[in-house]
């Protein structure tokens, strides 16, 4: 093989030595910066250190090194361009074959505890990238490589006589959607500095988490994504301790559940299924706040996404593996917990020690769209400026009030239309995605467990009639939480005067779709 140079300056180290010495092997020249030429050198590796290359020393503590037209000419040149070739001679530039690069670690620094913004700037590349945008856009003439696992491929094919078209392309493209996942990670990070608000062009990047078997169907391909920077309690950071592989359907559920779960710091249990809440409690302990889940509706339940903001513990476990669930995930499972619940072969169980922790403020929320996106802010409050103002001339009682607030927990994460009745903590029924209000309070009564007697009803919206309020009344639910807002909120007031019932208004909707 007819000698190459090669351009190596990484920051992550895996395999490097070991893939230029093979390089050298070959024939190739190595070219290298700072402490990566140091680390070749003492694998024994001749090295050529940029500087002599450009004539210039590395200055202004590293910031520059190689933003210089012997090595970004040596890059750029179209090899099959007469003017270019010639005009390289000229200048005396060689041509560089090979370019091996990976970014200073930008994000290991902002997940670092404590990391300052001097600290994260100063771990923003600007070599590296133009290097590696350069090397990428000639291609057809270059090599190019940021990530290690493509170090042995290449290798492969270089001894068969050198690197395939169809390679560098795939290896450019790569490039490509590094640079940009990169860029995107640091204008996260300064727009989050200095409390931005919906930028004017919006950048986004994830990582692959791995491959789905399908999507919402089964002739639909997918993948799970995560957010390189997502916090503690993000779904992104559970471990399945045991069962299947999870499906594109049983991570939406779950993320569901777990945005529910957040509402409560008492002990509380959620189950969703078919992205709805369908039992939520809490209780004394976790065990006690299933049972009242699962009492919710036993029917739904079946197939259901169990989340605890508490560790699984053999008593819950044992009422949970009484029923077939697909998912449990918790803060964390006891031994014995884990004895019992693995007993089901699939059954999918995950930890995730941060699953009560709040989601950070300024949180985006992102609908995908035809030609589009919809891009809010999160739903990060529950009750608006006229919090529990009391529109009735009763009251509510001390246990109803506790109720209304469970309620609009609850109801915030159900499909609108959506309605909720609860009663000592725990849900009785949920009316979720009903095309009007009054189906939804229908359907929340006709499915509820128990004595509705004493029950509140908890809505998402306003009731744009009072018919939703006479219903609840002829059920016996005593009590009723809702934003208000309607032009004929003064009919639903008279009607709950009539019957009774205590009425607080929240002044904040909480639609979900």
């Amino acid at each position: 093989m007819a000698k190459f140079r090669a351009l190596i300056s990484v920051s992550d180290k895996t395999g490097i030595v070991d893939f230029a010495r093979a390089l050298a092997a070959l024939g190739a020249e190595i070219l290298s910066t700072g402490g990566t030429a140091k680390t070749l050198a003492e694998g024994g590796i001749a090295v050529t250190g940029v500087s002599e290359v450009t004539g210039f020393p590395e200055c202004l503590d590293g910031r520059v090194k190689t933003l210089h037209p012997a090595i970004h000419g040596g890059i750029l040149a179209v090899r099959g361009k007469e003017a270019h070739m010639r005009r390289l001679a000229e200048l005396k530039i060689e041509t560089i074959d090979l370019v091996a690069i990976n970014l200073y670690p930008f994000k290991e620094t902002i997940l670092r505890p404590g990391v300052t913004r001097e600290e994260a700037v100063e771990n923003i590349d600007i070599g590296g990238p133009a290097m590696l945008r350069s090397a990428a856009k000639n291609s057809g003439d270059v090599t190019v490589l940021c990530d290690p696992a493509d170090y042995e491929s290449v290798l492969s094919e270089l001894r068969a006589g050198g690197v395939s078209e169809d390679t560098r392309r795939r290896l450019a493209l790569k490039v490509f959607e590094h640079t940009a996942a990169y860029d995107a990670m640091i204008a996260a990070y300064l727009r989050a500095q200095i409390g931005a608000g919906l930028p004017d062009k919006l950048t986004l990047t994830f990582e692959k988490a791995q491959e789905l078997r399908y999507g919402e169907n089964p002739h639909q391909k997918a993948a799970y994504y995560r957010a390189p920077c997502a916090y503690a309690g993000a779904l992104t950071n559970a471990l399945q301790l045991h069962g299947k592989e999870l499906s594109f359907n049983n991570i939406g559920d779950t993320d569901g559940a777990l945005a529910a779960l957040r509402e409560f710091d008492e002990p509380a249990v959620v189950v969703v299924k078919h992205a709805n809440p369908c039992g939520v409690a809490v209780g004394k302990d976790l065990r006690t706040a299933y049972l009242k889940a699962y009492a919710a509706d036993p029917v739904s339940v079946f197939g259901g996404i169990v989340a605890a903001n508490r560790p699984i513990d053999a008593g819950t476990a044992e009422e949970i593996g009484k029923i077939f669930v697909e998912i449990v995930i918790a803060t964390d499972f006891t031994d014995d917990a884990l004895r019992i619940l693995t007993q089901k072969k699939n059954l999918r169980l995950l930890r995730l020690a941060g699953a009560a922790e709040a989601a950070p403020r300024g949180e985006i929320d992102i609908k995908r769209v035809s030609g589009g996106i919809l891009v809010q802010d999160a739903d990060e409050v529950l009750y608006g400026a006229e919090a529990w103002k009391l529109v009735t001339e009763r009251a509510p009682t001390e246990a109803e009030r506790a109720d209304m607030d469970f309620g609009m927990k609850v109801v915030k994460h159900v499909k609108s239309n959506a309605i909720v009745i609860a009663k000592d903590g725990g849900t009785l029924g949920i009316g979720p995605g009903q095309v009007n209000r009054i189906w939804a309070v229908q359907n929340a009564i006709r499915q509820a467990a128990g004595e509705l007697a004493g029950a509140v009803l908890a809505s998402d919206a306003f009731f744009p009639f009072d018919d939703c309020v006479a219903a609840a009344a002829a059920a016996g639910i005593t009590a009723v939480i809702q934003p208000g807002g309607s032009v004929n909120d003064a009919d639903s007031i008279r009607k709950a005067n009539e019957a009774g019932l205590a009425m607080v208004f929240t002044g904040i909707r909480h639609f979900k779709h």
